[in-house]
């Protein structure tokens, strides 16, 4: 194929000419994909403008007041013939040419465009392209390798066998939508490895197959922009740990601790689980940390309704907090779409949390699927407690995560909900739940435990099921329940005698066996009925 380049522009140095769309890939090598704890089942796009295009040696703005410009190394296809609803056999055809892209991306910009990426992704030199065209007939499309180098170090470094969708199903597929015409460009998604790059920073690209055709490295400077954002005519950069972590590629690479910033609040601190704690809360029934609360006069403690996706399962964490409210149209209009509070919440659940979801006990649509599962499970989440519906139920189960819902529905969240925020107090099953209360859940349902008490009730509840399994042996041996369950005065010096010997024999010292109380006698007494 030939082609000419646009020599009255030198943006366009590295193309044909000036591309009539620029198409970008969002998801799409499995390396991305595991590093992000999403994988996607079809690819999805967003568009750049060609106002962005820059040629190898130029420079790209970090704008002032930002702090997350990050690098995306490419292989970017350029079409050479018109391409309209053509198969996936017949795709590759369609292309002209390959080259290398660095998709520039300002994630302080991000949330505020909604998924779009218009004004995260579309500043000037936010695309360099370049510097040499491959033609598209001479290679195998399975051949082609990727690699980014920042200050000369080797920061990416992948091939087309790491894709989870080949290069001619970009074609193919977008094809199926509009008209791809020569000169378009598709940029076809980024390995693991993009991170953020910072003033005087130099990023270099190429794109070529081993011991052949080579696109040359295409290399960008960042430098500091001068100009900043007007507050009067449009929204101003923002960011939070979480877009740290995610332009960064990891929070150890930006620099934060393994717990999210938003989560350190002096509640959450103070309830974080020992290892020890998590294991004695693993241990003991839901039923007997209810009995405990209630002694203590906590009665309204449990979240109602729910069970277990997978029968057998445990769950055992601390709270992260996400409330939907009732849909209404505009409301969803304005906070459904884009990196909504469901999104955040999920990206930014720490390592041994429980997200609890106030659905108001709405089971007319889904409350998250296996996309937000598998989103869940790669972050450590210990599992989800929502009080409305599941969509994608047999997906959601396989995932590992231990999932606590109000029955499966097939309908979209938009359907009854809209995401409304996270990290707050919140109503689920028809109790309180605070950012950092303890959860617990079995076969019996899901309980809350405030933080201060999780080690008490976890205790207590151990001790009460050993006793409760010694009546049960005297029971199997024929005694009456009478004055043994709830155990009276002669039952229960019987019971401290049967501890010291068992502690004799084990060389243990035997725990008090005291006599309750009236009133926890009481609270047995109902307890038994």
């Amino acid at each position: 194929m030939t082609y000419q380049t646009d020599a009255s522009d030198p943006r366009f140095s590295g193309l044909p000419g000036r591309p009539g769309k620029i198409i970008a890939v969002h998801l799409s090598y499995a390396s991305r994909a595991e590093q992000r704890g999403r994988r996607p089942a079809d690819p999805s796009y967003f568009f750049k403008p060609a106002s962005s295009v820059a040629a190898s040696g130029s420079t790209v703005e970090r704008p002032a007041g930002t702090e997350l410009l990050a690098f995306e190394g490419e292989i970017a296809l350029v079409i050479g013939a018109e391409a309209r609803r053509v198969s996936l056999a017949d795709a590759w055809s369609r292309v002209g040419w390959v080259t290398a892209a660095d998709d520039f991306g300002l994630y302080d910009l991000r949330a505020n465009d909604k998924g779009s990426n218009v004004r995260s992704k579309g500043g000037d030199g936010f695309t360099p392209i370049g510097p040499a065209l491959i033609d598209a007939r001479t290679i195998d499309p399975g051949d082609l390798r990727l690699r980014t180098w920042v200050n000369g170090d080797l920061v990416q470094h992948d091939s087309t066998a790491g894709l989870i969708f080949p290069l001619a199903q970009f074609v193919a597929d977008l094809s199926q939508h509009f008209t791809l015409e020569p000169g378009d460009v598709i940029l076809t998604g980024t390995p693991a490895g993009s991170s953020v790059v910072e003033p005087g920073d130099v990023v270099e690209v190429e794109v070529d197959v081993p011991g052949g055709p080579t696109t040359g490295r295409l290399v960008t400077t960042v430098v500091a922009g001068e100009g900043g954002f007007d507050a009067a005519v449009g929204s101003l950069p923002a960011v939070d740990d979480t877009q740290r972590a995610e332009a960064w590629g990891s929070r150890e690479a930006a620099g934060l601790s393994a717990t999210p910033e938003s989560d350190r609040d002096p509640a959450r601190e103070s309830s974080a689980l020992s290892p020890e704690l998590r294991e004695k809360l693993a241990r003991t029934p839901v039923a007997g940390l209810s009995q405990q609360l209630r002694k203590r006069g906590l009665n309204n403690v449990t979240i109602d309704g729910v069970r277990a996706l997978t029968p057998g399962t445990k769950i055992v964490g601390t709270a992260k907090t996400l409330r939907f409210v009732p849909n209404r149209e505009d409301l969803f209009a304005s906070h459904g779409g884009g990196y909504n509070a469901q999104k955040r919440a999920f990206d930014a659940v720490g390592e041994g949390e429980v997200i609890v979801i106030e659905a108001r006990g709405e089971a007319g649509s889904g409350t998250l699927g296996d996309i937000l599962a598998i989103r869940a499970h790669a972050r450590g989440a210990a599992g989800i407690v929502t009080d409305g519906g599941v969509r994608d139920v047999e997906a959601v189960a396989s995932v590992g995560i231990p999932v606590f819902s109000n029955g499966a529905h097939p309908a979209v969240l938009g359907r009854r909900h809209v995401p409304w925020d996270h990290d707050v107090t919140i109503g689920c099953g028809g109790t309180t739940v605070q950012p950092g209360d303890v959860i617990v859940g079995d076969a019996d349902g899901v309980i809350v435990i405030p933080p201060a008490l999780a080690e008490e009730v976890a205790d207590a509840a151990l001790a009460q099921e050993e006793e409760d399994a010694w009546i049960a042996d005297q029971v199997a041996a024929g005694h009456p329940v009478d004055g043994l369950f709830p155990m009276n005065d002669e039952w229960r010096a019987r019971y401290a005698a049967a501890r010291e010997t068992s502690a004799a024999v084990s060389g243990e010292r035997a725990p008090s066996t005291t006599q309750p109380s009236q009133g926890t006698a009481a609270v047995d007494s109902e307890d038994a009925s």
